[in-house]
């Protein structure tokens, strides 16, 4: 999605270009991501699609996944047959190879040996889907199956050591398949190989760019709207401040923004955001203070998965109240993004709204997380669009770089980065010292280089010596993680010398601290958060 306007706002942009038929794979929305960043509009369907469901939708091309199963095993997933006879481009990955050389007449059997990780492509065929796709590039593997024999009118376009029929193709029906994975990073001319597919073999336009979208959704929410008023709970991340620059653009003073102030937020933050929303871009801003009785709830609180559950049910009950007050409204806007829709969809929904996806994995707080009884209609304009997406909409709006660019922040905000009981105290201590970690990396030009940099308060204390003094304080973690997605996460290497100041700086400044400790945890094992 780039910021270029197109011609004009095509049907790419009410029903996707490429479908990706998901098979279980943990990639099938990296797949999507990707295909998106050639900015064609993409959309992850269930492995169940039939074909005469895909024949309305009309997409130019189909992408099948990968997934965990084997296609010989009992009850593996299936496509419909008839996908082969739509004559729409399709390009198998992985398992989706193995699932078009089967059920086309070939055979896959257990690999003699499997083949994991990187592996250099020796290429056959340099043209049409492999065009530009360097010889001996690496390209990522994981796959224990292999394809003993191929289908009639099929024929090797590249091997590897391991893997003889390594991408294939039936040129007269554009079917293609490649064993290993283009759309992750480590495969180094993937994307040359997705562009080939996407542009050259299904002739695809990049008309999925950041103008269309604004455009589109503006029309999209006066047409759903009318003249009706509209809620938005605004914490002021990327998400939901995107959200209330599309709707005051699309609606104006028909917006209301409750902020609701739980008192967990970091620094400063509420007094910024009141003052950018509600006095710099005038949309209108409900200042909410219900500190005291989020605090109060959390009293003696000590288990991590309690706290959210107190905080979550304290939040909704604040806001029905507040919306009575403040109402009526007929319309409650969500900052629901696309993969929020894939994890907690478990059927197959209309692909011109982007609503479904794969199998539910979990029921997400924007999707799953409203009482039943609140009697609004759903705004959700960003459904649609992935996270980076959702950031180059917001710069197209205006927002400024330290909200679009800002690190993920948790809903249940610093009750969840103190270990143990919530305290004003220690409150007040973590705000301190968080401030300062992001005071440094931001001093050190390296914010933007790091997923997230945040500090943490055990409920430990720790014997240290100030001034001569013996002290009995708390310490800080420092966590710092670098990430493409916050899935998986790796510990950032920060300069010695900045974790140095760091560190004299909350133990020197924030009172109550006397030790400051360095978390180089990834994820998997650990999590990014510490609760």
């Amino acid at each position: 999605m780039s910021n270029a306007q197109p011609s004009a706002i095509g049907e790419t942009n009410r029903y996707p270009a490429i479908v990706i038929l998901d098979f279980g794979s943990q990639y099938s929305e990296l797949i999507a991501r990707r295909v998106r960043e050639t900015e064609v509009y993409s959309l992850v369907m269930s492995h169940s699609t039939s074909a005469e469901e895909l024949r309305a939708i009309n997409p130019r091309g189909i992408i099948l996944s990968g997934g965990p199963s084997s296609v010989y095993a009992d009850y593996a997933p299936q496509c419909d047959p008839e996908l082969w006879e739509l004559g729409i481009p399709v390009l198998g990955v992985c398992y989706g190879m193995q699932l078009m050389v089967q059920q086309l007449g070939g055979s896959v059997v257990a690999a003699g040996r499997a083949e994991y990780g990187k592996a250099p492509l020796e290429v056959d065929d340099p043209t049409d889907l492999l065009t530009n796709v360097d010889e001996g590039s690496t390209m990522w593997m994981s796959h224990g199956d292999s394809v003993e024999r191929l289908p009639d009118g099929f024929v090797r376009l590249a091997h590897t050591a391991n893997t003889p029929e390594a991408a294939v193709a039936d040129h007269q029906r554009r079917l293609y398949g490649v064993q290993f994975h283009p759309e992750v990073v480590h495969s180094v001319c993937g994307m040359a190989l997705l562009r080939n597919f996407v542009y050259h073999i299904c002739g695809c336009v990049p008309d999925w760019t950041t103008a269309a979208f604004i455009d589109e959704a503006v029309a999209d929410v006066r047409r759903q709207v009318g003249g009706k008023r509209v809620l938005l709970a605004l914490s002021g991340g990327v998400d939901s401040s995107t959200l209330a620059f599309l709707l005051h653009k699309a609606i104006g003073d028909q917006l209301t923004c409750m902020f609701i102030d739980q008192g967990f937020m970091r620094k400063g933050e509420p007094e910024f955001l009141m003052d950018f929303f509600d006095r710099k871009f005038h949309i209108r801003v409900e200042y909410i203070n219900a500190r005291e009785r989020f605090i109060n709830k959390l009293a003696g609180i000590t288990d991590p998965e309690e706290k959210r559950k107190l905080i979550g049910t304290e939040f909704i009950r604040v806001f029905e109240e507040e919306s009575k007050r403040l109402g009526p409204f007929d319309y409650l806007a969500q900052g629901t993004l696309y993969p929020d829709v894939i994890e907690s969809a478990g059927t197959n929904v209309d692909p011109k709204t982007g609503e479904r996806v794969a199998v539910k994995i979990k029921s997400h707080h924007n999707v799953g997380g409203l009482p039943k009884d609140l009697q609004f209609k759903l705004v959700e304009p960003l459904r649609k669009l992935f996270k980076d997406e959702v950031r180059k909409v917001g710069r197209s709006l205006g927002l400024p770089e330290e909200i679009v660019g800002r690190h993920p922040f948790p809903g249940p905000g610093l009750a969840i980065r103190i270990l143990g009981e919530v305290t004003d105290e220690k409150l007040d201590i973590l705000r301190d010292a968080d401030l300062i970690v992001r005071e440094e990396v931001k001093e050190a030009g390296l914010y933007h280089e790091i997923w997230q940099a945040f500090a943490v308060l055990l409920p430990v204390r720790s014997v240290g010596v100030m001034g001569d003094k013996r002290t009995y304080a708390f310490p800080v973690v420092l966590r710092c993680v670098s990430s493409e997605d916050g899935m998986t996460a790796d510990w950032s290497r920060l300069p010695y010398d900045l974790m140095e100041t760091i560190s004299n700086r909350i133990v020197n400044e924030v009172k109550g601290v006397n030790r400051v400790v360095l978390d180089i945890t990834s994820k998997p094992p650990g999590t990014i958060e510490w609760e």
